[in-house]
């Protein structure tokens, strides 16, 4: 697989730094025979009574840590779990080191692998983030956390802790506009899918290779399968954790099944959908798995199109920026994704 196919140039000032100062108060690109211009509150207007829409939540960890060595250099810590760490910079570190964070604990530092470093902190990592942690915003936003990152880097729904990036399709969504769906019909459900550090990393060759991407833990429960499995309209996935979600716990007969489990999904061009009729998403980084689901879903030349469209309008990339909404079918320029073989991996 060639990853040029899914580069583009954007320059620098279409990334947004920081969020808009409404939650919902981004510009929204509409995909459909033809690419329409909208605004994210406009997607009420867009979906119909009997769809289901599907929500991530799972809640950001507070997972940076600012620590010091014995000698006084300072060291970023992102907490990957109770014995995880990516270290920066890491080069100088050594194993048996203790890494002091403020005067809330420290990092014992164990054995160094390809994913990162194995640690104990100590009291806990659960401890340190709760009296020191930061919000950990992705790293081309070059800037740190601010007190205004505290809440809008999180979903209004995000309950379950245990993410260290934002499923940033969420992000755009505020309690009045779920409000204005369900009192619609549109139902409103969720799902949990801890998003992992292997989100802020390039695509390897091993990968690619592979199939498979960075392993994420999700939770689907019977409420949800319930309603997704009786839903009358359009599944519609807010983001693309929600679209590995779906395609990663639905049986060999299309049918969404409960429970938990650990997903590696790679969704390809190729790749069939077998439960997301619809999609919700941002704007993703060039040659990225994100990228690829989304051109996947919806066709590499018409999801590129969309982009250097946005481009040229002044749409805002990435996760603090603006939305697409995806709406195969139903009337729209190309079928509705296929269903009926197994997602390409788990």
């Amino acid at each position: 697989m060639d990853l040029s196919a899914y580069d583009f140039a954007l320059p620098s000032e279409r990334i947004a730094v920081h969020p808009p100062p409404e939650r919902d108060g981004g510009r929204m690109l509409v995909l459909g025979d033809r690419t329409r211009h909208a605004v994210v509150p406009d997607v009420v207007d867009l979906l119909q009574p009997g769809d289901v829409l599907v929500v991530n939540d799972t809640r950001v960890l507070h997972a940076r840590l600012r620590a010091r060595r014995a000698t006084g250099g300072a060291v970023e810590v992102f907490v990957l779990g109770e014995d995880r760490a990516m270290l920066r910079p890491a080069r100088r570190l050594k194993v048996g080191e203790h890494l002091q964070v403020d005067d809330a604990g420290t990092v014992e530092l164990l054995e160094k692998d390809d994913e990162g470093w194995r640690v104990r902190f100590h009291p806990s990592a659960q401890a340190l983030m709760d009296a020191v942690g930061e919000v950990p915003l992705p790293p081309y936003l070059e800037r740190s956390a601010t007190e205004t990152d505290r809440e809008r880097y999180q979903t209004v729904f995000a309950e379950h802790p245990g993410a260290v990036a934002a499923p940033t399709a969420g992000l755009h969504l505020t309690e009045a506009l779920l409000r204005r769906l369900r009192d619609k019909g549109v139902q409103v459900v969720t799902i949990t899918l801890h998003v992992g550090a292997g989100t802020f990393r390039n695509l390897r060759a091993e990968d690619l290779e592979r199939g498979e991407l960075h392993p994420e833990r999700y939770v689907v429960t019977e409420e949800t399968a319930r309603v997704v499995n009786a839903c009358t309209g359009r599944v519609v996935a807010v983001g693309t954790t929600v679209t590995r979600t779906l395609e990663s716990a639905v049986d060999a007969d299309g049918v969404l099944v409960a429970g938990g489990g650990v997903t590696r999904l790679f969704l390809q061009e190729g790749a069939r959908f077998r439960r997301v009729d619809a999609l919700l998403t941002n704007f993703h980084l060039p040659r990225s798995s994100l990228l690829m689901l989304v051109c996947a879903f919806a066709g590499r030349e018409r999801v590129l199109a969309a982009y250097d469209e946005a481009i040229r309008d002044g749409y805002r990339f990435y996760s603090y920026g603006d939305a697409m909404l995806v709406l195969p079918g139903r009337g729209y320029g190309w079928a509705r994704p296929a269903r009926g073989a197994e997602p390409a991996a788990r």
